[in-house]
């Protein structure tokens, strides 16, 4: 699957916070993440394994007795059920790999 360049296919996830579904294979799931200054994302878990890397702005992750600021260039991974949310410092873009895939967020499903 090749998905090319373009800014339509955001979808509202949390009052300042849109997600993208950009490609999934059969076990993982590439996603782009906007937020804006403020937003957050209040801390829970899910059974899928969570890797991205901060393009740009800045954001705060909490949860699970973490407290952890990241800029751009940063990195993160959570194991499945692990706590975690994140907060956004600055206007934010993360691009976000889940596996297995997030059901859920895929856009025939709203996400």
């Amino acid at each position: 699957m090749i998905r090319k360049a373009d800014d339509a296919g955001f979808c509202k996830m949390l009052d300042g916070v849109e997600l993208k579904s950009l490609v999934h294979g059969a076990a993982t799931h590439l996603t782009e993440v906007r937020f804006v200054k403020g937003a957050v994302v209040p801390e829970h878990r899910h059974p899928h394994e969570q890797t991205g890397y901060l393009i740009s702005g800045s954001l705060r992750f909490f949860g699970d007795g973490e407290d952890t600021i990241v800029t751009p260039g940063c990195c993160w991974n959570f194991a499945s059920e692990t706590p975690h949310g994140a907060e956004a410092l600055e206007d934010s873009v993360v691009i976000e790999v889940f596996s297995p895939i997030r059901e859920d967020y895929l856009p025939s499903t709203g996400g």
